[in-house]
C-alpha cells in the first residue's frame, strides 16, 4: 500500500515538474517506482545507486548473491540529479543500512567543473546523515574512461576534494575504483577492461572493481 502511494505520489510529482523544467530520466525511475509497488525491498539493504556504471552492471546482484542488495542505477545519472530529483524514490524509502554512491563522472563530461561535483557531492552527504543517519556511505571514485580523457584533470580534482571530504566525517568511505583499472605500471586506464564505447565496463572491468569492493560490502 505504502509502495503503491509513492508511485502514485512520483507521478503526480514528475507531471508538475515536468512543466517546469523536466524530470530527467523520468521513465527509469517510474519504471524502478513500478517494481517497487510490487515488491518493495526490506530496510537495512545494501544500495548501489548513481549512473550507468551501476545500471549495466548485470551481474550485481549475483556477484553478492548472500547480501540484501537493491540496484538503483539510472542511464545518464548525474550527481545534480540525485540532489536536485531522486532521493526522495530511489533513496530514502528504503533506509538502507549501506549506500554506495557512483556519480559525478557525467557531470563533469556535460561540462561542471570539480567544484561543481563536490559542492553537490556536499549537499548529498549532509542530507543523507540527516536523513539516515545510521547508514554507513561509500563513494565510489569517478573512473577514467579512454573515451572522457580531456576531462581527466577535472576528474581527479573532484575525486580528490570528495577524499578529503571524507577522511573527517563518521561513517563515510571513500573507495578508490580508479587505480584499479590502470595498466600495470602505468596511470592510463587499461582499455581491455572496457566495452567497445571505452566508457563503460566490461566483466573484466567489474571483476576488478568486485575486488575493492568485497570488504567494503561484507
Amino acid at each position: 500500500m505504502i509502495s503503491k502511494l509513492f508511485l502514485f505520489l512520483f507521478l503526480v510529482l514528475v507531471k508538475n515538474t515536468n512543466a517546469q523544467q523536466g524530470f530527467p530520466y523520468a521513465n527509469e525511475i517510474s519504471a524502478f517506482k513500478h517494481q517497487d509497488s510490487i515488491s518493495f525491498p526490506k530496510k537495512d539493504g545494501i544500495l548501489f545507486i548513481g549512473s550507468s556504471s551501476i545500471r549495466l552492471w548485470d551481474d550485481l546482484e549475483k556477484r553478492f548473491a548472500d547480501k540484501p542488495l537493491i540496484k538503483r542505477g539510472v542511464g545518464g545519472c548525474q550527481l545534480s540529479h540525485l540532489v536536485d530529483f531522486y532521493t526522495p524514490f530511489i533513496l530514502y524509502p528504503y533506509q538502507p543500512r549501506k549506500i554506495f554512491i557512483y556519480a559525478g563522472e557525467n557531470d563533469i563530461a556535460a561540462g561542471e567543473n570539480a567544484e561543481f561535483v563536490f559542492d553537490k557531492f556536499k549537499k548529498l552527504w549532509e542530507d543523507m546523515n540527516k536523513k539516515l543517519p545510521a547508514a554507513s556511505i561509500y563513494y565510489m571514485s569517478i573512473k577514467p574512461s579512454p573515451s572522457r580523457a580531456k576531462f581527466y584533470p577535472e576528474i581527479i580534482k573532484a575525486n580528490k576534494y570528495i577524499k578529503e571530504y571524507l577522511a573527517s566525517k563518521p561513517k563515510s568511505t571513500y573507495i578508490d575504483l580508479g587505480t584499479v583499472l590502470f595498466k600495470k605500471g602505468t596511470t592510463n586506464p587499461d582499455s581491455t577492461l572496457y566495452k567497445a564505447d571505452y566508457l563503460h565496463l566490461n566483466h573484466s572491468g567489474y571483476d576488478r572493481w568486485q575486488k575493492v569492493l568485497n570488504p567494503f560490502v561484507n
